[in-house]
């Protein structure tokens, strides 16, 4: 199937990016990993495509006053192979080393697949539990929106009309003598580097053998990725023990609201996200 009829623009600058946003129908073009196959099976009918690929100042991965900064337009591949990621920000490493394969990850945008909003994608999970921060650029300047108010349901964001992402910003971690951190990513899918039927994403930091910080969220368990805040907080304070991890991962499992279709029933992606939070954490607790 061929896709339906459009208009395109080559943008050369933000300003007629989000001037062209604002057209009704109107979509983005970046990586297009997620919405050329989207077009050529007529589920996308944008009036007008246009193509951000020419915008200077998009694609970049910078250290900036405590956060790693990202470009909108940076491929996966650059900030998955980058130092400072995986060395800093291991568990976004981690994850993206699970989007797809190789060839997609050199041509998807990580600011494409945060926009997309699958919930059952790596990305919207990874940035949930990073406390990442989104810069979303319209014809009223910069606003500025953290991970946890952006997704607001299946390819649904608090992108308005005319507005573009175009910058990710995620805390860098700062190395203390006395704390070990871990991290550690479980996926379950059909097939190797399909979209997730559940996902976890967790880490730990040990104080000893107290936990003193845990960061745990789901993808494929909702309407949106989810972040399992009960079960970080059961872990705090507290051993990890076969005991604590078990119970925080019935504390995530039980915060999911998982779909239900033909790939699997919601109470097979309920059950398997308490497995892979088990998995997760106890990895994350090895690694640290």
């Amino acid at each position: 199937m061929k896709a339906a009829p459009f208009s395109y623009l080559r943008a050369a600058s933000l300003d007629e990016a989000v001037e062209a946003l604002g057209t009704p129908g109107a979509q983005v073009l970046a990586g297009g990993q997620s919405l050329v196959p989207l077009l050529n099976l007529r589920q996308a009918r944008p009036s007008l495509l246009v193509d951000i690929n020419r915008v200077g100042g998009l694609s970049f991965l910078r250290r900036k006053n405590g956060l790693l900064e990202i470009g909108a337009l940076t491929r996966h591949r650059i900030v998955e192979t980058a130092e400072v990621v995986r060395s800093q920000v291991p568990l976004l490493a981690e994850a993206l080393g699970y989007v797809g394969h190789v060839a997609i990850r050199n041509r998807g945008t990580i600011g494409g697949s945060l926009a997309h909003a699958d919930p059952a994608a790596e990305l919207p999970a990874v940035m949930l539990a990073l406390d990442a921060e989104f810069a979303v650029h319209g014809n009223g300047g910069e606003r500025v929106v953290a991970a946890r108010d952006f997704f607001l349901g299946p390819h649904r964001t608090a992108l308005g009309p005319g507005e573009l992402l175009t910058r990710i910003s995620v805390p860098l971690s700062r190395p203390e003598p006395t704390l070990r951190s871990g991290c550690a990513v479980e996926e379950l899918s059909r097939r190797s580097r399909d979209l997730a039927l559940v996902a976890v994403f967790a880490t730990v930091t040990l104080s000893g053998d107290t936990c003193t910080a845990a960061r745990i969220a789901v993808a494929g368990a909702g309407p949106t990725p989810i972040r399992a805040t009960a079960a970080e907080e059961s872990l705090i304070g507290n051993a990890l023990t076969a005991d604590a991890i078990a119970a925080a991962a019935e504390l995530a499992a039980a915060a999911t609201d998982p779909p239900e279709d033909l790939h699997a029933p919601a109470g097979y992606r309920r059950e398997m996200a308490a497995v892979l939070t088990r998995r997760a954490i106890t990895r994350a607790k090895e690694g640290a």
